[in-house]
C-alpha cells in the first residue's frame, strides 16, 4: 500500500489541528503521513529532512508572516519541482493571488473555508 505524504503549511495553530482532525482516519489507517510546519521556513526545514518520504502534495496558506506562501512555493518549485503545492487562501475571489500563484508553477488554488472533501480527492485521486 502506497502511503500519501502531505504537508500542511500554514500559521494558524488551529489549521493544524483541523487537518488532523478531518484526516485522522486516514493516518490512523497508515494510508497518510502529515507533516504540520507552521511557517515557510519550517516547511523548508522539513523539506530537507525528510527526503525519502517527501510529501506528495503540499497544501500552502498564501498570507502568513516572515515568508510569504507565493514566496515558499516559489523556493520549492525551483528545489523541487516535482512536489505538487495547492495554495490555500482566505481571501476568495483575488484573482491577484491565484494569477501570481499560478505563475510561480502552483498546481492548484483553494479557497477557505476549506472543502476537505475537495482535498481528499486532490490528495488520494491525482
Amino acid at each position: 500500500m502506497n502511503i500519501t505524504n502531505v504537508m500542511i503549511v500554514d500559521d494558524e495553530e488551529d489549521a493544524g489541528s483541523l487537518y488532523r482532525q478531518q484526516f485522522r482516519k486516514e493516518v490512523r489507517n497508515g494510508e497518510m503521513n502529515l507533516h504540520i510546519a507552521m511557517s515557510g521556513f519550517e516547511a523548508l526545514e522539513m523539506l530537507e529532512k525528510i527526503n525519502k518520504e517527501r510529501p506528495l502534495i503540499i497544501l500552502s496558506d498564501i498570507n502568513m508572516p516572515g515568508m510569504s506562501g507565493i514566496e515558499l512555493l516559489k523556493i520549492i518549485k525551483q528545489r523541487w519541482p516535482d512536489l505538487r503545492v495547492v495554495m490555500v487562501s482566505a481571501y476568495a475571489g483575488n484573482d491577484t493571488y491565484q494569477r501570481e500563484a499560478e505563475a510561480y508553477g502552483a498546481d492548484d488554488f483553494l479557497s477557505k473555508p476549506i472543502d476537505f472533501d475537495i482535498i481528499k480527492n486532490k490528495v488520494f485521486v491525482n
